[in-house]
């Protein structure tokens, strides 16, 4: 097993499953001092660690906990103290004979683990585990393998799970859309003309024809936030500009979720499949969003029916009077949300 790590984190005892900046945990100034350390010597200080180390790592044939000697620690130079140096660590154990499946997890706390196998043939496994979860059965010689109906949960989870609740750039932009106007129709030109681009730029990206940078995505993503959220209040009209600027502003969005696959990396035996879950996921992620916001706003009505105007029902007057109320504050706070995301993604 070759394993890519924060080496530091592990030895100072970050949770990396509760934070995602080190500078937030407990331990930050133990990190830090092993930051500082040369690459030399936090190698051996791993290597003197690894007993205690190794029990947050579980590799099993069947039901039976291997035991992984420490082969190699080989600790990057990165002269740069804000940015995390990777260490690369091998490690080996026998593999009893038969056939009995390989499975493979680590510690909950030491955050997601990205796991490809190499030398299984068109079978061979990708997957992306969080908080401790054990991987499929890996092949070997005959052993079970992934199904496909596995797969494709796996993927429509982890495209659900990159809008809610980690995505919350995306999250903003689809209340955008949904804050333009209460009604059907304009939602489902704008969300319909966001899925088609953030589709084909997935597509594109993940097999390797597109490659933007996250230094120039990212921003951009966040300045459609802001744009979307802004013309909700100064111009809210449907035209084909705004449904062409959506659609682009999609595409910027597609290169985002495209970063996510490239960090996990997709079954290239499976590649069309994953690819496929996991847009799936990601727009039933969408909706999910949308539909939040329509019970949220239908609510609010609910409570001016009861409270306002007792007795009364709203007349579509009010009902748009209503929600233009809550879509121009809405749009405004996510305005201020994007316009940070901006600042913080160029300048900081």
């Amino acid at each position: 097993m070759t394993v890519q790590l924060t080496a530091e984190a592990l030895l100072a005892g970050v949770d990396l499953s509760t934070v995602d900046d080190t500078n937030d945990a407990p331990e930050a100034e133990e990190y830090d001092a092993l930051r500082a350390v040369s690459a030399e010597d936090l190698a051996e200080r791993f290597r003197i660690a690894w007993p205690e180390l190794s029990m947050r790592f579980d590799l099993r044939t069947g039901d039976t906990r291997l035991d992984l000697e420490l082969e190699t620690v080989t600790v990057s130079e990165e002269p740069d103290l804000d940015v995390p140096r990777d260490s690369t660590v091998i490690l080996s154990t026998p593999l009893p004979a038969g056939d009995d499946p390989v499975t493979v997890a680590w510690d909950a706390t030491l955050g997601a683990l990205v796991l490809r196998q190499t030398g299984g043939g068109e079978d061979a496994y990708t997957g992306y585990l969080e908080q401790g979860a054990r991987s499929e059965p890996l092949p070997r010689d005959g052993a079970l393998t992934e199904g496909i109906g596995s797969v494709v949960a796996r993927y429509i989870i982890l495209g659900f799970e990159h809008i809610v609740p980690k995505g919350l750039d995306h999250i903003l932009f689809v209340l955008g859309l949904f804050f333009f106007s209460l009604r059907l129709g304009p939602i489902l030109w704008q969300v319909s003309a966001f899925t088609l681009a953030h589709t084909v730029t997935l597509a594109l990206a993940s097999l390797g024809y597109v490659s933007i940078p996250g230094s120039i995505v990212e921003p951009l993503i966040a300045a459609s936030i802001v744009y979307v959220a802004v013309e909700n209040i100064l111009r809210p009209q449907l035209g084909w500009w705004r449904t062409a600027l959506v659609f682009g502003f999609g595409l910027l969005h597609g290169l985002g979720f495209a970063s996510v696959l490239g960090d996990i990396g997709l079954d290239p035996a499976r590649f069309i499949t994953g690819l496929i879950a996991f847009n799936i996921g990601v727009e039933l992620g969408q909706l999910a969003v949308i539909a939040a916001a329509f019970l949220a706003v239908a609510a609010a009505q609910a409570v001016l029916r009861r409270e306002a105007m007792p007795g009364v029902g709203i007349t579509m007057g009010v009902q748009d009077t209503v929600y233009r109320s809550i879509s121009v504050v809405g749009s405004i706070l996510i305005a201020l949300a994007g316009a940070r995301w901006v600042v913080e993604r160029t300048l900081l």
